[in-house]
């Protein structure tokens, strides 16, 4: 009896060792999918169908399918340096990204791959803007008064001549009208340079505010709104105008900015904040989106739909739960 129960047992353990190590098909993966929920992104924008975003580490996103999926862009150098601005031509295929280290990137398929045009690791000055001009010249402005131009689609550089009042002033965005003829660059100590030759000359507007100054964008009325630092944003109705101080009932900064269909202007700063205009910039409410982050750029993607970029990731715009923000802090600094 003894030696039937031990056959058995035997018999067990040599089936069981038998289906351990036999060949099997391993069940699927799942699809490998990018986390875009907190990494760090400093811009969001969409040439064409597709969504690119850019920002810490050298990193650069695209989505094919409006924010669903992201793919990784391939770079020709992995420099890690923060990435603060991606534009494109007219043909929506090429288009530079720059950032800190005076880091350049070009790519002529829309995103998919980017080459290396410049980097330097020592004194490199950040690069904050870039911008294509109607003649088909491409501008680029940064820190420390730096600012270049291409006139061979970013073969070469050369300084770009701005008034001698930039000095070593830093120079955060370069925005234009839709036709491309009237331009503005921002920066610090009220910084606010203009062109109303498609970018050919460019003039120092009166100063009217002595902070910083982080983007500009025209308003539908033909006019400008310019905004930066502890809640502070200006409007002018037409070029030449006096500028107005607008009304944001909190201190809060503000980096990005998009346009809805019915004229909603949307900017997007720090504490997850979001100011709301519908008078052309005159007036804003606040809503809160997501979190506590610091909002740096949004872009949208259809009449109710839309990305926001933060230092704490990527987020659908409109926030499902926004909710109107109290008129706290009313005597805010200026």
């Amino acid at each position: 009896m003894k030696t039937a129960v031990g056959i058995g047992a035997a018999a067990l353990v040599a089936f069981a060792s038998a289906l351990a190590f036999a060949p099997r098909t391993p069940p699927p993966l799942a699809p490998t999918t990018i986390g875009v929920e907190r990494s760090h992104f400093n811009t969001v924008t969409q040439v064409g169908d597709r969504l690119l975003a850019a920002g810490a580490l050298g990193g650069i996103l695209y989505s094919d399918d409006k924010g669903v999926t992201w793919t990784s862009a391939k770079l020709s150098q992995d420099r890690q340096a923060l990435l603060v601005s991606i534009a494109f031509a007219p043909d929506k295929k090429t288009g530079f990204a720059v950032g800190h280290e005076g880091w350049m990137l070009r790519t002529k398929d829309a995103g998919s791959t980017w080459e290396e045009v410049a980097f330097s690791k020592e004194n490199g000055e950040p690069l904050m803007s870039i911008a294509r001009l109607p003649s088909g010249d491409w501008i680029s402005v940064g820190a420390f008064g730096r600012a270049i131009a291409s006139k061979d689609n970013g073969q070469t550089w050369v300084p770009l001549t701005l008034p001698a009042e930039v000095e070593d002033k830093h120079m955060n965005r370069i925005a234009s009208t839709e036709d491309g003829k009237n331009w503005l660059i921002v920066g610090e100590r009220g910084l606010v340079i203009k062109s109303t030759d498609s970018g050919e000359t460019w003039q120092i507007e009166p100063e009217f505010y002595n902070g910083s100054f982080y983007n500009a964008m025209p308003t539908r009325e033909g006019g400008w709104l310019i905004y930066g630092m502890r809640g502070n944003a200006f409007v002018q109705t037409a070029p030449g105008e006096q500028w107005t101080k607008s009304t944001i009932h909190a201190p809060i900064s503000f980096f990005g900015h998009a346009q809805e269909k019915d004229g909603t202007i949307v900017l997007v700063g720090q504490g997850s904040m979001l100011g709301m205009s519908k008078d052309g910039g005159k007036t804003f409410t606040l809503q809160r989106a997501k979190g506590r982050a610091t909002l740096t750029d949004i872009v949208l993607t259809g009449p109710d739909s839309g990305w926001i970029s933060s230092d704490a990731g990527l987020q659908p715009f409109p926030p499902s739960q926004a909710k109107a923000a109290a008129p706290a802090d009313q005597g805010a600094k200026q």
